[in-house]
């Protein structure tokens, strides 16, 4: 089961690798991108759809996640994740390539 706190922690999650400075400039700037485009009224799928229309949010996430971890490893996102154990891995594995 997913921590009530999972949402809240990927934004700490996403504003704390923004101001690391180890993680390279492109790669903020995806994360700034990335907050840009949940905070945007305009989505490629009106949130207002159910199911689906958080799905392109979610799809975001994921994708900017993976090229966060691609980067950076893994091991920067454990240090900086503030959540649970459990969540922080399902946030690993999200961002994993699949089958890989």
């Amino acid at each position: 089961m997913i921590d009530r706190r999972f949402v809240p922690d990927c934004f700490v999650l996403v504003r704390r690798l923004a101001s690391d400075r180890r993680v390279a400039r492109r790669v903020r700037l995806a994360l700034a991108g990335l907050v840009v485009y949940l905070a945007c009224p305009l989505d490629l799928v009106p949130d207002f759809i159910p199911v689906i229309g958080l799905l392109d949010d979610a799809l975001a996430v994921v994708l900017v996640l993976r090229y966060v971890v691609r980067s950076g490893g893994p091991g920067l996102v454990r240090e900086h994740w503030p959540g649970s154990e459990q969540s922080l891995q399902l946030v690993l594995s999200a961002a994993q390539k699949p089958g890989g």
